[in-house]
């Protein structure tokens, strides 16, 4: 009876701690942002620490030197639409009105990372527009 209380305990648990596992995010389900850049982004890291804080680049490039650039190219969409209106009547007469709008929005965010031969971060320059 005792082995079977310490079997029943050890395997609650092992069921408690799968289910409190913590889910760690990865850089590309985060959204790409310019304080994310500032925050996470040093002059001297390395390009691995780069490519675990803001995931793969969209552009890699290498000048005659053989240092690497690296561009992040982000564009973001918004639409939305509202919409009022109602409807009246008297008796057999009636009558409806309505109005509507829509609004888009867009942002974009270019982050260029230049990289010294050793492979560390050299230089970080970023754009950011919203219209």
């Amino acid at each position: 009876m005792k082995k079977f209380a310490i079997a029943a305990m050890l395997v609650a648990a092992i069921a408690v701690s799968a289910c409190a596992k913590k889910k760690v995010e990865t850089a590309n389900e985060r959204e790409l942002t310019v304080g994310l850049v500032q925050r996470d982004i040093k002059v001297g890291m390395s390009q691995a620490d780069v490519a675990e804080a803001l995931g793969s680049p969209n552009i890699v490039t290498k000048d005659a030197d053989e240092k690497e650039t690296w561009i992040y190219d982000k564009i973001a969409s918004s639409a939305s639409y509202s919409h009022s209106g109602g409807y009246w009547t008297l008796i057999l007469v009636g009558g409806s009105w309505g109005s509507g709008r829509s609004e888009t929005s867009q942002k974009t965010l270019t982050v260029v990372i230049k990289f010294d031969k050793r492979g560390r971060v050299d230089k970080v320059t970023y754009h950011a527009t919203k219209f």
